[in-house]
């Protein structure tokens, strides 16, 4: 029995791997979408779009697509099962053809000399300042697999993307982050301040931007600066604030470089982090090793990827690492769809300094999970 494009066979119980997605996987890619629920505005329901996407996808790796539509898409398989179980993305440039909006937070100063007062105010400014951007997008893992590497392959194999292909991208990446929201599903930021704007409810305005219908945003948003101090408590408690369940991701996403500066999502007030492509730790640490099959096993946990880009996929090993060499077993070369002697990238899963030989004993396990 076979998965995915590279005719790798099954591997362990347990194991799973990203690989780049592909048309046959419209259907689960569909039922992910219909379980990540509503702010998630670059995964929606939607079987046309969906499949509009997967299409642009597959043209983007060939090379074949304009800038404002490339995308690169990533699923997370349950190699067991031959089951997708979870999705991420990177867009390579936002605002291209459609304007991506962001409340950028700056600060005024009033002064007096008569009566001796100095007082700094806290203001959004609506910007256009992530244009040209790419953007980490579309994260999204089934609630029964968040368990052991799983989040963290998922997240992490797009910035080891990023690093191995930087010439297919601009040199800055940011992140719009779900922003906070009540247990009972209430936006306060919405709620308390954008939707006095538009008259419409959250759902319907996440709806509009998904579809790339984004022109009421410029013809009814303030074009000056607000005072947040004017705005109600709530409302400024949420700015910059995740929803409960993306705590992990943006701790996660810190981790490996980015940084909340100060710009937060129009609807939602999520915190949107931003970083260069040369300030992350995929970049700076990520090395290239030729693959040794056999059962030498490390003291950590490494994130291993394929770097040819049409065979992109990546996966958690603990093979051991010594004289330029990756010890993997057999399941997970397969899964890598590389052959004995081909070179693979390597990255340290956790963020720990770069790689290093490893001199301590290794141990054999058998029947080991990739």
């Amino acid at each position: 029995m076979v998965n995915g494009n590279c005719g790798a066979p099954l591997a362990a119980s347990g194991a799973t791997r990203i690989r780049l997605a592909h048309a046959d996987d419209l259907d689960a890619i569909v039922e992910l979408a219909k379980q990540a629920g509503p702010g998630m505005t670059t995964l929606k329901p939607d079987r046309v779009a969906l499949e509009k996407r997967l299409h642009w996808a597959a043209e983007t790796v060939q090379g074949r697509a304009p800038l404002h539509v490339q995308d690169y898409v990533f699923v997370l398989e349950d190699l067991v099962n031959a089951r997708v179980v979870g999705l991420s993305a990177i867009k390579a440039a936002v605002g291209i053809d459609q304007p991506f909006y962001s409340f950028r937070l700056g600060t005024l100063v009033h002064a007096s000399k008569q009566i001796s007062v100095v007082k700094k105010f806290q203001t959004m400014y609506l910007s256009n300042d992530m244009t040209g951007s790419a953007e980490l997008c579309s994260l999204f893992l089934l609630p029964e697999y968040r368990t052991r590497t799983n989040g963290r392959l998922l997240s992490k194999c797009r910035l080891l993307f990023l690093a191995l292909f930087s010439e297919r991208f601009p040199s800055h990446i940011m992140a719009e982050m779900r922003g906070y929201q009540r247990g009972d599903g209430a936006v306060p930021f919405w709620d308390g301040f954008a939707k006095q704007f538009f008259e419409i409810d959250f759902g319907t305005a996440d709806a509009l931007t998904s579809d790339g219908n984004k022109t009421f945003i410029a013809e009814l948003m303030p074009r000056y600066p607000i005072y947040t101090a004017l705005l109600p408590l709530e409302v400024r408690d949420a700015m910059g604030v995740v929803h409960p369940q993306t705590v992990p991701a943006r701790r996660l996403l810190e981790q490996e470089g980015l940084r909340y500066n100060g710009y937060i999502d129009i609807f939602d007030g999520g915190p949107q982090l931003t970083a260069s492509i040369g300030e992350l730790r995929a970049t700076r640490d990520t090395t290239r090793m030729l693959c040794r099959v056999d059962d030498r096993r490390g003291q950590k946990l490494r994130l291993i990827a394929n770097p040819d880009l049409r065979r992109f996929s990546a996966i958690v090993s603990d093979g051991a690492f010594s004289d330029g060499q990756l010890h993997l077993y057999p399941s997970e070369v397969a899964a890598l769809c590389i052959e004995c002697g081909e070179s693979a990238a390597a990255l340290d899963l956790n963020s720990e300094p770069s790689l290093k030989s490893e001199s301590q004993p290794t141990v054999i396990r058998e029947n080991a999970a990739t």
